[in-house]
């Protein structure tokens, strides 16, 4: 059997802690390999390792059937792998086009030669049907935008393998779609893909083999079409995961959060990113607000959780306007925050577990006396919490953020947000590239919320989700509430149509 990649008996070590033990994997030319596991089940350390980001203590790689040293990215490269990262490798302040010939640049009398290098995207984009301004910043473009840009910079090295570390992680139905499609075309073309992802339903799509890692070991690969679903997620946590979520029957109170007329201003001069959005949400309703990415909903979660300041209109919790409340003031008054991007705005990454644990308390006088920081009281209220909330870290409580994976990094803010019994957490994108282990165990948080009698708002762009979890669905599109839906009388496909700004709901017509 020939192999374009064989990683043969790789161990990796951080420390005493092994990411991988002695894993095995073994990719056909002209493959999609999907590679399944748990959050910090190994699958990035695995494919940094054949990317050249780290050097593996043990074991070989062969590519083509020959043995290589991979000693870094270059290598990498000049092998024909290419890797579109989880966590975006670009630079915010450059253009596309400036980010996608970076490292790779020609020049003449040290004068940078864009034209061929442009030419050359052009026809790419067309090609791959990946539609993109080469003279945006990365600064002003979408996610979605950005995992293209991540995917042309591949294409643009002209790379024979491809690894797509969780690629559809943050982008919308639509362009998950389009991306299964362009993936099948490179396989068409002769190239072959390792593809990282948490989603069942995308692997049953696209993939040919699967290889399953579980807290670092290989279980095993098998041919997907020969897989359930419900099997494929049993191999990955190792135990049976229910897709059912259990709810109680819906009652709503009174009025937690009223957003009146609504209105935040666009990055762009004399445009608005919200448009007089008025919703308010109850004391045991999960209320979700839904759109394709780009429409309005992290401005308007940024707004009502003190992120940005409100053109105009009224926030108020509990009857109290909190419209010009600082964060703090927002936080005291009843409200947490799952913010959607956990590195900037929910974890300083530097710091130690047990110090995030306490970002929103460490001023309250079980944590400090006289200005100063009862060191022995945090530890222990950390030690409370990663038991309670399942968090887990090669070194506890004195482990850096940063070094946890996405899944536990997300537990850590759920466990801080929630442990302060807020009356309404506004959760944004809380299973973003999550794996179904951890998507289980959010959800059943947020609904214990749900059923204690708080409220929820949920911004999601995964229509699962939105159909599963929400008591109620508002939908946005282009900055303006266009729908107010109940997830039991409406279908993906309406809920679609909602969020191309195709169909407007009652009371939302122009």
């Amino acid at each position: 059997m020939d192999y374009v990649i064989e990683m043969n008996h790789i161990t990796k070590k951080f420390g005493d802690f092994k990411a991988n033990d002695d894993v095995t994997l073994k990719v056909k030319k002209g493959e999609i390999h999907a590679l399944l596991g748990e959050n910090g089940a190994g699958k990035s350390t695995l494919m940094s390792v054949l990317f050249g980001l780290y050097q593996a203590e043990e074991g070989e790689i062969k590519i083509n059937g020959k043995k290589v040293d991979i000693l870094n990215p270059n290598d990498a490269n000049a092998l024909g792998i290419g890797m579109v990262h989880q966590h975006f490798k670009l630079v915010h302040n450059f253009t596309i086009l400036e980010n996608i010939v970076l490292g790779r640049e020609t020049t003449k009398f040290s004068i940078l030669q864009m034209k061929g290098a442009r030419e050359k995207l052009l026809k790419l984009s067309e090609q791959y049907k990946l539609k993109i301004d080469l003279d945006a910043y990365i600064s002003d473009i979408t996610v979605g935008m950005q995992q293209r840009v991540e995917i042309l910079k591949m294409l643009y090295c002209d790379n024979d393998i491809l690894i797509f570390d969780e690629p559809t992680a943050v982008l919308t139905p639509q362009e998950i779609d389009e991306l299964m499609k362009i993936m099948k075309q490179l396989v068409d073309e002769g190239k072959s893909i390792i593809f990282i992802t948490h989603k069942l339903n995308e692997i049953k799509k696209v993939a040919n083999r699967l290889t399953v890692l579980r807290k670092g070991k290989s279980v095993g690969t098998v041919d997907v079409d020969k897989i359930s679903k419900e099997d494929m997620s049993e191999l990955m946590v190792g135990r049976k995961v229910s897709f059912i979520l259990d709810k109680k029957e819906l009652t709503p109170g009174a009025d937690i959060l009223k957003v009146e007329n609504l209105n935040v201003d666009s990055k762009h001069k004399g445009k608005l990113s919200v448009k007089n959005a008025s919703f308010e949400v109850r004391a045991g309703e999960i209320l979700c607000i839904a759109g394709i990415d780009g429409n309005g909903q992290s401005e308007l979660a940024y707004a009502l959780t003190g992120l940005a300041p409100c053109a105009s209109g009224h926030i108020y919790l509990n009857q109290n306007d909190i419209t010009k409340k600082s964060i703090r003031e927002r936080t005291l008054s009843g409200m947490a925050h799952i913010p959607e991007d956990r590195h900037k705005d929910g974890l300083v990454l530097d710091y130690t577990l047990e110090e995030n644990l306490v970002l929103q308390s460490y001023y309250s006088d079980r944590f400090q006396k006289h200005g100063f920081l009862k060191f022995g009281e945090i530890r222990k209220y950390a030690g409370e919490l990663i038991e309670k909330f399942d968090i887990r870290s090669s070194k506890g409580e004195t482990s850096t953020a940063r070094s946890m994976s996405g899944g536990n990094q997300q537990k850590a803010i759920i466990a801080r947000e929630l442990d302060r019994d807020p009356d309404i957490v506004i959760a944004v994108q809380p299973i973003r590239g999550l794996d179904v282990g951890a998507i289980e165990y959010i959800h059943k948080r947020l609904i214990k919320q749900r059923d204690n009698n708080k409220a929820v708002l949920l911004f999601s762009l995964e229509l699962d989700e939105v159909m599963n979890v929400s008591d109620r669905i508002l939908v946005m599109y282009e900055g303006e509430i266009v729908a107010n839906v109940l997830p039991g009388e409406t279908t993906v496909e309406e809920l679609g149509l909602y969020m191309s700004g195709a169909k407007r709901g009652k009371g939302y017509e122009v």
